[in-house]
């Protein structure tokens, strides 16, 4: 087995490097909180269901887009998918994709997001582009 760290370093790695190197399952409530980090600042609300029952292998994430539409997402290894239309609500008969991103399934749910998204991603280049000079 290749190793992309060593163990006495296993502080230094990344989560995700963790579990790949000593086997063991991802917590999907940490990467809940990881994946509303990440686009916060595109959304209008983004947290973790506090109502909901989270675990190892699942967590709900409740968000509200820029439009003030507001879904309930699961997370699992299979990635994310929409499971209800409110906070914190589970509709067993929602019959949605898995998307393997929250920027894929977000930016299929929100116009507000996708413009928000490019405006960050434009201000970054330009700022690269300033530093660059």
């Amino acid at each position: 087995m290749e190793v992309d760290c060593k163990p006495e370093d296993l502080s230094m790695c990344s989560y995700e490097e963790r579990c790949v190197e000593l086997g063991e399952v991802k917590d999907m409530r940490l990467e809940a909180e990881a994946v509303v980090n990440d686009v916060l600042f595109a959304v209008t609300d983004m947290h973790v269901s506090h109502s909901l029952t989270s675990g190892l292998d699942m967590a709900y994430i409740n968000v509200e887009t820029r439009e003030g539409n507001r879904y309930c997402l699961e997370l699992t290894e299979a990635g994310l998918k929409v499971v209800g239309h409110t906070f914190d609500q589970v509709d067993e008969g929602l019959n949605t994709q898995y998307h393997e991103t929250v920027y894929s399934l977000l930016d299929s749910l929100s116009p507000g997001y996708r413009e928000a998204f490019g405006n960050a991603l434009l201000q970054r280049l330009e700022r690269l582009k300033q530093n660059g000079q």
